[in-house]
């Protein structure tokens, strides 16, 4: 069984150190 792919992005965070955390944040408190 094929798990379903999400094909349309907002926006991509490359990384888990801090500034991919501030990165995803900060998209997230402007509604991405």
């Amino acid at each position: 069984m094929e798990e379903p792919v999400a094909t349309a992005f907002d926006v991509i965070v490359v990384g888990g150190g801090h500034a991919g955390c501030e990165a995803a944040l900060a998209a997230a408190r402007m509604g991405a």
